[in-house]
C-alpha cells in the first residue's frame, strides 16, 4: 500500500523542482524530505529519483509515480471537499496567501472572525506576491489567495480559478517633505519626470505596472532603489531617496518627513481572492472568502 503523505513529498518535489523548494512548500525540513523520499523508494522496490549535478531530478520511474500521485492528491482533496460539504460545517484546514500590504491590512480582522464565527477551523497564512499565489492555488499549496491587479494592467487568472472582488484600493504618491510638490493637493504622474523613483523589486508584477503605466505615460523612468516593503519604501522617502507609489491598503502610519500627494489620474489597485473552482463547495473557502470581504467592507 503506497503512503498518502509519501506520495504527496513526490508531488511536491516534481512540482517545486528540488528538494529544498518542495521542503518550503511543504513546510518540513529537506531532511524530512529526503527521507520520506527514500522510504518511497524502499516501498516500490525502484529507484525514484537521480543525481543531477547538486540537485536530483526524477527518473523515469518517478515520473510516473509522480503524475500517479498527482491525481491520487486530487482525487483526495476532491473526496475532502465532497465530505465538507456534505457536513455543511466550516471544520479542517485553510490555507490562505496574500501580497504583503493586504496580509497586513486584512488578515488580522479576517482571522478575528474566523475565530470567533469558525472555532474549529485552522487558518494558516503566509506572504506571496499575486503571480507566486496564483501559482500556489493551482499546485494546491495554498486554498485560498489575496491577489491584486491595477485598472490599467490585469493580473493573468487561469480559468480553473474562482475570484471574489473584495476591495479597490486607491494610492498617493509619497514624495520627501521638502519635495516641490509636497503641497500640491494633488499631482501627475508626469509631474515626477525628474525624480528618483523607489519601487517594488524587478520581476514583481508591481514593478511591470510601475514601469509600464511611467512610460504610457511619456515618463522613462529612473528607479534609484528597489524594495518590497512598503516600510522601507516609505524610510527611504523620509532620507530624500526619491518618491514612491504609496498605497492605502495596510499603509500604516506613515512616518515623519513624508508627504502623500493624491494623483489627478486615480490609480485604484483592484484586491479580490482567488481559489480552485473544484474547492468552491467547501464550507470552509466560503466562510473564509466572506471573512475577508467582511474585512475589505465589501458589501
Amino acid at each position: 500500500m503506497l503512503n498518502l503523505e509519501r506520495l504527496r513529498t513526490l508531488d511536491a518535489l516534481a512540482r517545486h523542482g528540488s528538494v529544498s523548494r518542495a521542503a518550503e512548500g511543504l513546510h518540513v525540513t529537506t531532511s524530512a524530505v529526503s527521507q520520506q523520499l527514500a522510504k518511497l523508494e524502499r516501498e516500490v522496490g525502484q529507484q525514484l529519483l537521480a543525481r543531477n549535478g547538486r540537485g536530483v531530478r526524477l527518473t523515469d520511474a518517478g515520473s510516473l509515480l509522480a503524475d500517479h500521485a498527482a491525481r491520487i492528491l486530487s482525487q483526495v482533496e476532491l473526496a475532502q471537499s465532497d465530505i465538507e460539504a456534505q457536513r455543511g460545517e466550516v471544520v479542517g484546514e485553510v490555507r490562505i496567501s496574500a501580497f504583503p500590504t493586504a496580509a497586513r491590512g486584512l488578515f488580522p480582522a479576517t482571522l478575528t472572525t474566523l475565530r470567533a464565527d469558525h472555532p474549529e477551523l485552522t487558518v494558516r497564512t503566509r506572504e506571496l506576491e499575486p503571480a507566486q499565489s496564483v501559482l500556489a492555488v493551482l499546485r494546491g499549496d495554498v486554498d485560498l489567495a489575496v491577489v491584486l491587479d491595477w485598472s490599467n494592467k490585469r493580473l493573468p487568472v487561469p480559468g480553473e480559478l474562482t475570484r471574489a472582488e473584495l476591495l479597490d484600493d486607491a494610492t498617493d504618491i509619497a514624495v520627501p517633505a521638502g519635495h516641490r510638490l509636497a503641497d500640491r493637493t494633488e499631482v501627475d504622474l508626469e509631474d515626477f519626470a525628474d525624480d528618483a523613483w523607489v519601487s517594488w523589486p524587478e520581476g514583481e508584477f508591481c514593478y511591470e505596472w510601475l514601469m509600464f503605466t511611467l512610460r504610457s505615460r511619456g515618463v522613462e523612468p529612473r528607479i534609484a532603489h528597489l524594495a518590497g516593503e512598503h516600510h522601507t519604501q516609505l524610510a527611504l522617502i523620509a532620507a530624500g531617496a526619491g518618491v514612491c507609489v504609496a498605497p492605502r491598503l495596510g499603509r500604516g502610519p506613515v512616518p515623519d518627513g513624508v508627504r502623500l500627494v493624491p494623483v489627478r489620474q486615480t490609480m485604484r489597485r483592484h484586491v479580490h481572492a482567488v481559489w480552485r473552482a473544484d474547492a468552491d463547495r467547501r464550507p470552509s473557502i466560503r466562510a473564509a472568502v466572506a471573512a475577508l470581504r467582511s474585512a475589505a467592507g465589501a458589501p
